[in-house]
């Protein structure tokens, strides 16, 4: 994968940690300038990422706040000239309760439209006028196979997935003219931080049941996710758009 994004500007959110952190650094192994964004402190990102003496820096955004976002990449435009890809990884997801739908509290259900599908929006319309100046690019956003599986028990995170496909598709079709391909990805419970989080205690038996569906029947890992950014990313999938790539051991078959 080396040099596969030599001379390319990628952006990734949620890139403190996790799937976020991974993604930065394999982007930037094949060869891309990568900005990681987070609100969180991205410094132990960069560090990762430099380690191997590959190039990238970090920006602290949120993307709930569309001036944060449209001031990143104003400043990316004016440090590196173009924005290629943006990978939408932000989301609300390890610290969401598991609950019946009926006993979510709206705060919760708004917290997670808010940083998981307007985020998306935001991040998407702040990108955007640069690309079609650069007459192209790369959007992934990344799903869930909780979209199209459904996810019981977690009513607002799986709602906020399915939104993240539906603007995939929507985005696809509208951005085409410019050359800019929208393409997301929807993996099944990845072995990370958030994950761990997210299932407590119950992780070992949720992971177990996830795989006994799973035609490849072992845990997902973080990196089993990254080659296929990296491929979205890259002029491999330069006639791919509005698909939704499904990264789940042959979970769903479409």
């Amino acid at each position: 994968m080396t040099n596969m994004l030599e001379g390319k500007v990628a952006i990734v959110t949620g890139a403190a940690r996790g799937l976020g952190q991974m993604f930065s650094c394999k982007l930037a192994r094949a060869g891309a300038v990568v900005v990681a964004a987070d609100r969180n402190n991205c410094a132990e990102t960069v560090a990762e990422i430099k380690k191997n003496g590959d190039r990238g820096t970090s920006y602290q955004a949120d993307v709930t706040d569309h001036k944060s976002l449209k001031d990143m990449a104003d400043k990316v435009t004016r440090d590196y000239g173009r924005i290629d890809i943006l990978v939408n990884n932000a989301a609300l997801y390890a610290n969401l309760t598991s609950a019946p739908f009926d006993n979510l509290t709206e705060e919760e259900w708004d917290d997670c439209m808010a940083v998981n599908v307007k985020g998306v929006w935001n991040a998407c319309r702040a990108v955007v006028p640069t690309m079609r100046e650069c007459d192209g690019g790369s959007i992934i956003n990344m799903a869930s196979l909780a979209a199209t599986y459904g996810l019981p028990f977690c009513l607002h995170y799986t709602a906020s997935k399915a939104a993240v496909i539906g603007i995939t598709r929507g985005l696809a079709r509208e951005l085409g003219r410019h050359w800019i391909r929208v393409n997301a990805i929807a993996p099944s419970a990845v072995a990370t931080e958030g994950t761990r989080d997210f299932f407590g205690d119950k992780f070992e038996h949720a992971t177990e049941v996830i795989r006994s569906n799973q035609s490849l029947r072992r845990t997902l890992e973080p990196a089993d996710v990254a080659g296929q950014v990296v491929y979205l990313a890259s002029d491999a999938s330069r006639f791919v758009t509005g698909q939704t790539l499904m990264v789940d051991g042959g979970t769903t078959l479409l």
